[in-house]
């Protein structure tokens, strides 16, 4: 899974422009009280026994695996392996988390489905837009003095399309509980049971926008702090106050975020404060909230959050609190506000309660689709070592829910029945310290990395664990599934397209002498531009009729892609000689279902393996540089040719149907059950269901 990126960090202004569009229609959707989906399947029928279990890893490389199974790190693997098979599974191309498990969910590629990339972009207004989820504020207001008041709901919708294998399976009367699915916000409310996964943002409308409180004067003074704020706040006797920013409330004419008050009690001897969560009065007092007592270097369990934008509404969440130091400066990291799932404001789970269900069988949880707070780490706000112990908390919410959610799979009585549960910290974690596998990465440190050696193997090593503890508390008979969407590779290099298509000639700049692109396409003279990229993977002509500046014509476009394709995959890197692109994918041509193609890039590159796409480039910034060493703390990816970063499929018995790739598992999977002929293809390109 690519943790975004490139919206995290790519120039300051586009990137938080963008994320205030969707935090402020999403924040409205939140206090509105956004509807959750409906539906359901058909009674279970009398049927022969078959239960289903798929662990979905994401990240797990097929390579590292089978180097880690030779060593005899990952046992019950092994034991797997013996017992049914271990194969390498073709993913998507791009290989990005959204396309990946779109293609597993439906069967389709993305010509089907819809999803091509993290990052679409609407060729109207050419405004670059998250492709997985499309929010819409209220319609007719009511404005009372500085108020405005809604008359109507505003909606939110998930923009995969497609069947999702489990409408099949409950169509069928089989009961199927999909736990954390990626691509799945908001969860279809199809199947017996949804979690969504990757896609469910925080409460403020992002994939996860951290709080940094510091007395440090004019901390990161200058500096793009991508994905994260970094606030003033200092002791007074001892005392620190401070606030809490929520979402934008959406009920004021003039823009303001909805708050709440914080007070932070430090102890003038010990290395100790105690936090105080609640909105303080005008005499000074606190309406308490939440108490909690924290050494310095200590994380507090969950901590409810309530905003209040009006009187008759509030907001809730949750967040964990991290006290790095007291003296001789105040330091206080806050994650992300999740939805607090005893009482979500948007549709995470179905049935409904079943989040509630979850945090009271097992403890308040990361609702948060990338939970591992990835950004401070790039911004260089954690250490490696904060990190690690934040990605660690977040794998632990998994992994003990996961023993609940088997118990309740095993207790049910439906005679046919599927689970699929993700496990997505290998993924987020390779992303940040992939650089200790590999001493060639620009960034490697043979002194810093040494201790992090064994980070990715004993993440490989839990995954294992979770593998045994199926294997041991299954019940007899069960097929399992252990799969993931895409491998891993070393991120060494970063390649810019929109760069390589201005020196080509396919791309004119405006002024030639920017030296800080802020993207969004505002250097693009687009009455000489012939091509152009946005997104992770995708490159777009700029065709007459489509986009507001097309100079191609239709009848011109198909040579103009053959001419691009052709070229772009002889370009060589010069630091390394190497290509810097292993193959280009032209989308009539390589994607074979319909429908939904004309959302995506005329061409979707296949980085070769080590290179990855600029991040400047993806929001439409044209750089100066076309190459440049990866010197960032993301050291690792999957965005690359789909060809060398295949997943892993093992199970522990022959499937009765081959899966030889991603977009195969799914009907795999049906067929364990006697469904065959998934997902439906007609001959025609009928927009897919």
């Amino acid at each position: 899974m690519r943790g975004l990126r490139t919206l995290q960090l790519g120039p300051s202004r586009p990137t938080r422009a963008f994320k205030r569009l969707g935090a402020a229609s999403l924040g409205l959707l939140l206090l509105l009280g956004t509807a959750g989906c409906g539906g359901g399947g058909s009674a279970p029928g009398d049927a022969a026994e078959q239960r289903v279990i798929v662990l979905g890893i994401d990240g797990m490389d097929h390579a590292l695996t089978r180097q880690y199974m030779d060593q005899g790190i990952m046992p019950n693997f092994s034991r797997l392996e013996k017992e049914g098979t271990f194969n390498p599974l073709g993913t998507s191309a791009p290989p990005l988390s959204p396309v990946a498990w779109s293609n597993f969910i439906t069967g389709l590629d993305s010509g089907g489905h819809g999803i091509f990339d993290f990052i679409h972009r609407d060729p109207e207004t050419m405004i670059p837009y998250l492709s997985t989820t499309r929010t819409s504020p209220a319609g007719r207001t009511l404005t009372l003095g500085n108020y405005q008041l809604p008359l109507s709901g505003g909606d939110i919708e998930l923009m995969r399309r497609g069947e999702a294998f489990w409408e099949v399976l409950e169509r069928n009367g089989i009961e199927s509980s999909i736990i954390r699915m990626p691509a799945n916000f908001p969860p279809t409310g199809k199947a017996h049971r949804e979690l969504s996964g990757m896609g469910t943002p925080d409460i403020l409308g992002n994939y996860g926008t951290f709080s940094f409180y510091t007395s440090v004067l004019f901390a990161f003074s200058g500096q793009s702090i991508s994905g994260g704020e970094v606030y003033e706040a200092w002791a007074e006797d001892n005392v620190v106050e401070s606030k809490l920013y929520g979402p934008t409330n959406p009920f004021l004419i003039e823009t303001e975020k909805v708050t709440t008050d914080f007070t932070v009690y430090l102890d003038p001897d010990e290395p100790i404060a105690k936090l105080v969560v609640g909105n303080r009065n005008d005499d000074g007092t606190i309406d308490l909230q939440e108490e909690r007592v924290l050494a310095v270097g200590e994380w507090s369990d969950w901590v409810p959050i309530e905003f209040e934008p009006i009187p008759t509404q509030s907001l809730r969440g949750i967040a964990r609190f991290y006290l790095r130091s007291i003296r001789p400066e105040f330091e206080l990291y806050v994650t992300p506000f999740n939805f607090d799932p005893m009482s979500p404001d948007l549709p995470i789970s179905h049935p409904p309660e079943y989040a509630e269900e979850l945090a009271r069988a097992t403890g308040l949880f990361y609702t948060q689709g990338m939970p591992e707070d990835t950004q401070a780490l790039r911004e260089e706000v954690f250490t490696r070592d904060e990190f690690m112990a934040q990605a660690q908390l977040a794998g632990a919410d998994v992994r003990q829910q996961y023993e609940y959610v088997l118990d309740q799979f095993k207790a049910s009585s439906s005679p046919q029945r599927l689970l699929f549960y993700y496990f997505g910290n290998l993924d987020q974690t390779s992303h940040m310290m992939y650089r200790v596998l590999d001493p060639e990465h620009p960034t490697y440190d043979p002194e810093i990395d040494t201790k992090y050696a064994s980070v990715i193997e004993d993440l490989y090593r839990q995954a294992d664990e979770a593998v045994g503890y199926t294997l041991d508390n299954m019940e007899k008979d069960t097929t399992l599934i252990v799969m993931s969407d895409h491998g891993f590779a070393s991120l060494r290099r970063n390649f810019s397209i929109n760069t390589w298509l201005k020196e080509a000639g396919y791309l004119t700049v405006r002024n030639p002498n920017m030296s800080n692109d802020p993207g969004m396409f505002v250097n693009i003279d687009w009455a000489r531009t012939r091509a152009y990229a946005v997104g992770l993977n995708g490159l777009y002509i700029n065709l007459e009729g489509r986009e507001p500046n097309g100079i191609v014509t239709a009848e011109e476009r198909p040579a103009l892609m053959q001419e691009i394709a052709d070229k772009i995959v002889q370009v060589i890197d010069p630091a390394t000689g190497l290509p810097a692109v292993g193959k280009a994918y032209q989308r009539e041509k390589f994607f074979k279902d319909r429908g939904e193609i004309e959302i995506g890039p005329d061409i979707v590159i296949g980085f070769a393996k080590g290179t990855g796409g600029s991040g400047k480039s993806s929001l439409g910034a044209v750089p100066a540089e076309m190459f440049e060493d990866n010197t960032e703390q993301w050291t690792g990816d999957h965005g690359m040719d789909h060809e060398v970063v295949p997943g892993i499929l093992l199970t522990n018995r022959p499937l009765k149907q081959a899966a030889p790739r991603l977009q195969d598992l799914a009907g795999a999977i049906l067929a364990e059950f006697g469904i065959e002929g998934f997902p439906a293809r007609p001959e025609t390109a009928e927009k897919a269901q």
